[in-house]
């Protein structure tokens, strides 16, 4: 069987993709660094702490303490980067058609439990997809809605008095701040995720987001067996 080049992404798509990339850990980055000064979260059960965000050894490898000026100065800045490379993707899905491979229909959240199953080993035939399938449909969505949202509850945290009426929208200061982590909490999440599913998709994968362009078996076209004309 031989092979052909197919279009997979396009350029608009691929660099904003790896722009999104070093924004968004410098925005976890600096974001740890504002954390440190009031870190108060944690997963609590019955009562118990469980874990706790984060422990103290955490933050003196990472060499965090004392950098709160430099996390504020960091986090205020590239926020802005982040921003606007969300809303130009999201105008360009819209305007380019991108968004009809992308978000979900009613039967992708039948069908993604299939697609984890297939990839845990335990389907054996892999679920129908088209460009993306169910489960990267909502993966997906899912993430620019949680890029979205880190910006509004974090331009709540950040302009607590003139955006008053949306940090009050969001529940008050406190509550804002709470939502903003734990979307970061979902970011990585989501980051470590996607890294373990591209390994294991393997180098082409990884390699049509660099070129555009994946390679795939080439369909033969069934040759008509060619009659000849008999004259009367």
């Amino acid at each position: 069987m031989t092979k052909q080049l197919e279009k997979k992404h396009s350029l608009a798509v691929r660099w904003m993709h790896w722009v999104n990339f070093p924004l968004l850990a410098m925005m976890i980055w600096s974001g740890i660094l504002i954390y440190w000064s009031n870190s108060v979260y944690g997963i609590r059960l019955f009562g118990y702490e469980l874990f706790n965000f984060f422990p103290p050894w955490f933050y003196d490898t990472l060499g965090i303490p004392f950098r709160l000026a430099e996390g504020l100065q960091l986090h205020f800045f590239f926020m802005w980067f982040f921003a606007i490379n969300g809303v130009i993707y999201v105008i360009y899905t819209i305007v380019s058609g991108e968004w009809r491979s992308m978000l979900p229909i009613p039967a992708s959240f039948k069908r993604a439990p299939l697609v984890a199953l297939h990839d845990a080993h335990i389907l054996k035939n892999k679920p129908p997809q088209g460009k993306y399938n169910d489960a990267q449909r909502i993966a997906y969505t899912g993430v620019i809605l949680m890029g979205a949202a880190s910006v509004v509850t974090g331009l709540a945290i950040y302009k607590p008095l003139q955006l008053a009426w949306l940090t009050s929208l969001l529940g008050g200061y406190e509550w804002a701040r709470f939502e903003h982590f734990w979307l970061t909490v979902l970011f990585v999440l989501f980051f470590v995720v996607h890294v373990a599913q591209v390994a294991l998709a393997g180098w082409s994968n990884f390699r049509s987001m660099i070129t555009g362009y994946d390679i795939v078996e080439a369909v033969e076209a069934k040759q008509e067996p060619i009659i000849d004309e008999v004259k009367a």
